[in-house]
């Protein structure tokens, strides 16, 4: 399987992700024409060979009608605040793939969901400051176009250096990680170095919650390739993330297994259970109908978790479930890498589940978002999904 691994011990930025996956492609001269090609209004990439600490990489500059967004003299003229809309017609207008269009738009909207969650307001109202200048929507699309050109299957990365310290944004001096990084890397291995800077950049975050399927350490892989995307501030450490492509074994993830028998439980009493099983973070709750003690019939109920959570969800079973003792199992698990598109549709916005891996890809429309259009359009399931269905292979 085609395994890319990203070293985040210093951290990661946009342009720093991008470059990286640049030094990994064939021909870095090919792949950024082809960035060129993409078509964003006023915008162009160049690629430059610089050294940190004696190793050599990339820099991706990213120039707005010739100058460099993140230069003095672009800032000196201020920025224009784009809405999350904004930022869809930009992606929308240009010539990426489908596919690379609808990663991008998915990396803002959790950018707007964790800035949303910040500032305490509906995304439809959030104004993008620091990741809404044009440079940031150029480092998205990409690292969107470069991980779809390169096939990679499954993404795995190292625990997240943040950096510590504090960061000037449009609102003031923010402790770092900045509250929508912090945010953005909630359930992601983070720590703080000795280095005081930001090293963690709410772009760099949203694309690695994004893209990546597992955070660990470096897996068993066949390294093919190894790229360095270089940042602009010079350390004492090489300011650099690191990517490595190759081949790996089958990826899998380390779960544990409740299971626990209960012959007193209404199914009413059963459900809400299980709801509230999921609802603490469990990944799958199922029950399976058995014959207990005394001929009674019971249920044997599963519930498969991450096992940092092993306690809180031990703790919801003996709360919402009559039991008084659960057996553990260590399990592994394969998991094809998962991602959440919208598709726009004559019906409304639908999404779509894609799952890829193992040499395989499988679609699936969300059903929460299809039952919603029969009831509204009167219609059966099978109807909407037709009709779906049809209008994408236009």
């Amino acid at each position: 399987m085609k395994t890319l691994f990203i070293d985040g011990s210093m951290g990661a930025a946009g342009d720093m992700l991008s470059a990286a996956l640049l030094e990994l492609t064939e021909n870095r001269e090919n792949a950024l024409k082809e960035l060129n090609a993409l078509g964003l209004p006023h915008m162009e990439y160049v690629a430059e060979t610089v050294k940190k600490c004696g190793i050599a990489g990339t820099k991706l500059h990213v120039m707005v009608k010739g100058t460099e967004e993140g230069a003095p003299s672009a800032h000196a003229a201020g920025h224009h605040h784009h809405t999350l809309s904004d930022i869809e017609h930009i992606i929308d207008g240009s010539n990426a793939p489908e596919a690379v269009k609808a990663e991008a738009v998915s990396v803002y909207q959790l950018l707007a969901q964790a800035e949303g969650a910040v500032h305490q307001t509906e995304i439809s109202n959030i104004h993008f400051h620091e990741v809404g200048t044009l440079d940031a929507v150029a480092d998205i699309l990409a690292f969107c176009y470069l991980i779809h050109r390169l096939g990679v299957e499954y993404v795995t990365a190292s625990p997240v250096n943040v950096g510590k310290g504090s960061v000037r944004c449009a609102h003031g001096f923010l402790p770092v990680p900045a509250p929508a990084t912090a945010e953005l890397l909630k359930d992601v291995p983070i720590y703080s170095g000795e280095i005081e800077s930001e090293l963690c950049t709410p772009t760099g975050a949203a694309l690695l919650k994004h893209f990546v399927n597992r955070f660990a350490d470096l897996p068993l892989m066949t390294a093919e390739k190894i790229g360095y995307g270089m940042g602009t501030k010079d350390f004492e450490r090489a300011n650099c993330v690191r990517m490595l492509l190759g081949e790996s074994e089958l990826p899998t993830e380390s779960v544990t297994e409740f299971r626990f028998n209960v012959d007193d439980m209404t199914a009413e009493e059963i459900a809400f259970g299980t709801e509230e099983l999921l609802n603490a973070g469990a990944l799958e709750v199922f029950t399976t109908a058995v014959g207990m003690k005394k001929s009674r019939p019971g249920t044997l109920v599963t519930v498969l978790c991450d096992e940092e959570k092993e306690s809180a969800i031990a703790a919801a079973i003996f709360r919402h479930f009559s039991t008084i003792g659960i057996r553990k199992t260590a399990c592994a698990r394969y998991v094809m890498n998962r991602t959440v598109t919208e598709a726009a549709t004559s019906l409304g916005t639908v999404r779509k589940k894609v799952s890829s891996g193992f040499g395989q890809e499988k679609q699936k429309y969300e059903f929460d978002d299809l039952a919603k259009l029969a009831k509204e359009k009167g219609c059966s399931l099978r109807e909407i999904k037709a009709i779906i269905e049809a209008e994408e292979k236009i």
